[in-house]
Parts: C-alpha cells; sequence; structure tokens
C-alpha cells in the first residue's frame, strides 16, 4: 500500500529557503478511525523519527483492505526545533525567538470560546443539552463541526497583512491536520534520561496497556497548551457536561504522548518498544483489520504500572556542585534512602563539602539529569 505524500511550505528564512513539512497518509480500502502520529515536536527527540519510519515501511507492506480508516505519519514535525545547535548539542525544546516551549502553544478551543462569554462551561453544557437524545457518534460529529469552525477563523489572522509570530502560524499548520483524528499520538523522549512510558487522561487505562509499556503516567493537571491537551481537553470537558446533565457518554477520542529513550539518540531498544505498541494499538483499536495478524504480540500489558503526574516528585540542587552517588534510573526507593550527593566548592575559605540528599517519599526514578554538573535550582532526577 503506497502512501500519499504531502509536503506542505511552513516557513521562509532569510535565506530565502522554504522549511516545510511532509506528510505520509495511509488510506485503507475501508472507511474508519482517523490516526494522526507525530514526532520531534522537540529538536532534540529524535527517536520517534525511527519509529515512524519503521511504521511507514510496515504499512507499505499491506494491501489496502487490511487498514480500516485512515493513518498520517508526520515525523520532524517541527524543522525549526530539529534544527537547531548549540556547539556539538541539539535541544530545540523552545523557540528561543519568542521564549517558549514548543510544546506549551497549541490553540485550545476551551480557552477560545471563554474570551467572548462569562463561562465556557455555560456553552459546553448548551451545547450537551441539545444534543442528550443523540447517540454518541451523532454527538461527537456535531461537536467537531463546532470546532473546526471556530478554529477556521484562525486562518483570517493568520493570512492577514500584518502575520503573526511564527508560534501561532506553526500551531495552526500541525492542528489543522490533527484536529479531526479520532486518535492522536505525539511521539517524545526524555530532555534527560527517561524510562519508556506514556502519558494518558483519565478514564483511558485500558486502551493504555496497548501501547505495552511498563508505566503509564495520568495528566491529571493541565492547562490545554501542550500538543496532547489542546486535543483531547475539549472532550473530556464534554464528558463531564453530560455527567452532570445525568448521562454517561465516553467518546472514542484518545490522545497519547509516549516517551521513548532520550534526547539525541537513537536507542534501538525504545524504538523497538515504540513500534511494537503502536502496532499493537493499531490492531486492538480496529485499525488494522481482524484477519490482519501481528506476529507474538499480546493483546496488552496486564502489569502496567499506573502513577499520577501530580504526585511526582522533581528534586533540584539545593546548592550548587557535582552529583555523585545518585541512585539509578529505574530504582525504586523508600522515603528516607539517600538519593544522590553533591560535591559544592564553595567560595568562602572553606574545604569542599558533600551534601546528602534522601527522599521524601516512596517510589521509583523515572528520569534523571543528563548533566551531573548543577547550578543550584537545576533538576536533578524525578520521583514518582
Amino acid at each position: 500500500m503506497l502512501p500519499i505524500i504531502s509536503t506542505i511550505p511552513l516557513r521562509q528564512m532569510a535565506s530565502g529557503d522554504i522549511l516545510s513539512l511532509q506528510v505520509y497518509k495511509f488510506i485503507g480500502a475501508t472507511p474508519g478511525k482517523k490516526v494522526y502520529i507525530q514526532s520531534n515536536l522537540h529538536g532534540a527527540e529524535i527517536v520517534g523519527n525511527a519509529v515512524i519510519h519503521q511504521l511507514i515501511e510496515f504499512l507499505w507492506m499491506l494491501d489496502n483492505t487490511d487498514l480500516i480508516g485512515e493513518i498520517w505519519l508526520l515525523p520532524v514535525c517541527n524543522p525549526m526545533g530539529t534544527n537547531q545547535r548549540s556547539h556539538h548539542f541539539s535541544s530545540g525544546r523552545y523557540c528561543v525567538y519568542e521564549a517558549k516551549d514548543w510544546n506549551r502553544i497549541f490553540w485550545d478551543y476551551e480557552k477560545d470560546i471563554s474570551k467572548n462569554c462569562d463561562s465556557q462551561e455555560n456553552i459546553l453544557l448548551a451545547f450537551a443539552k441539545s444534543q442528550l437524545d443523540l447517540n454518541s457518534e451523532e454527538i461527537r460529529r456535531n461537536f467537531l463541526d463546532k470546532i473546526n469552525q471556530r478554529f477556521v477563523k484562525l486562518s483570517d489572522k493568520i493570512n492577514s497583512d500584518s502575520g503573526v509570530p511564527y508560534t501561532e502560524k506553526f500551531r495552526y499548520k500541525l492542528q489543522s491536520l490533527s484536529l479531526d483524528a479520532d486518535y492522536l499520538i505525539d511521539i517524545h523522549s526524555s530532555t534527560n534520561q527517561g524510562l519508556n512510558y506514556l502519558y494518558y487522561f483519565r478514564d483511558r487505562e485500558a486502551s493504555a496497556k496497548l501501547f505495552l509499556l511498563d508505566l503509564g503516567i495520568l495528566l491529571d493537571e493541565y492547562d490545554g497548551d501542550a500538543f496532547d491537551e489542546a486535543f483531547i481537553k475539549p472532550w473530556l470537558a464534554l464528558e463531564e457536561c453530560f455527567i452532570q446533565l445525568g448521562r454517561t457518554i465516553k467518546f472514542d477520542v484518545e490522545a497519547w504522548t509516549l516517551e521513548l529513550g532520550r534526547g539525541m539518540e537513537m536507542i534501538p531498544d525504545s524504538v523497538a518498544k515504540g513500534v511494537r505498541g503502536i502496532k499493537n494499538y493499531l490492531k486492538q483499536k480496529g485499525v488494522l483489520s481482524q484477519d490482519f495478524k501481528l506476529d507474538d504480540i499480546p493483546k496488552r500489558n496486564q502489569n502496567m504500572i499506573f502513577k499520577t503526574k501530580s504526585k511526582a516528585t522533581k528534586y533540584y540542587a539545593t546548592v550548587g556542585g557535582m552529583i555523585k552517588s545518585r541512585i539509578s534510573l529505574g530504582a525504586q526507593v523508600k522515603a528516607g534512602e539517600q538519593l544522590y550527593q553533591i560535591l559544592s566548592f564553595n567560595k568562602q575559605g572553606k574545604l569542599p563539602a558533600t551534601v546528602d540528599i534522601f527522599a521524601h517519599q516512596d517510589g521509583f526514578v523515572y528520569d534523571v539529569a543528563a548533566n551531573q554538573s548543577v547550578n543550584e535550582g537545576e533538576f536533578v532526577l524525578g520521583i514518582i
């Protein structure tokens, strides 16, 4: 099955060169769900590009009857961030011109509708009341129409003679490709050294297990500015409105952020786990036909551990210095156990000191800083 390949101009540089996006669209013989998968939103997080490359090769070998619906794949979704360098190092986490995190810039339907009314909840509740007698699929179509109607109004500003900051144009391009998806997967990596895990939203634990990873972290607090948040937040809010009206609806709309490996490295194990999990997710969600067989992949990870993001603790250096004797990534810890030491070279005419840091809680280490030289207040490790 050959993809439809679309090249989308994104930005003209001062040199005259054009930065572009390239989307690979695999369309099945039978209509169904739309899956949108992107990678490399943060410049150093390149593992997802290898995952998408393997998915392209996998889908390319299928017959179009094996695919129900469509899959859109967008590797290297942020050329500006991907090309950013500081000496030998790639970071690309921020748009340095506007001082914004590339994954904290996205358009949120709820915030938009709140600008011209006393409460966005009133608009959503009014919509929910108007849909009470319809089935969930009809409600989904009608609500998506509402979101799209609001979104297209942004184009007037985007295309005006006065122009807009680049991050607004960039987010418009990405969200225009993904807004009507049923399932959205955004592939990231740890900025430091992290485990392979995923972020998910409430009531989606069963689907989270389909990715076959060991850890899922519930995003219980979010503001809607991240890519996955902006996509699913309106749907979660609408589900809440129906609950208030005495009806329980769970829309078959899902958003995932996969955290695979670490920045600037193509870690084979992380790539393999990402590909395996996404294939299984596609199969179990009915995007791959029932007749198509995946080799030796279990249906779900029954032993997956679920944690809550708000209960994670990040440890920051209490003094400047060098990290030594640090506990390893993935290690289980108990409250009161030593996590690491900071070798501090003071400028007070005293001998260097070693500062011991202890755990405040039970848990395990899911993220550690790549740099073991820290200024006071810089990140050292995270426990959840």
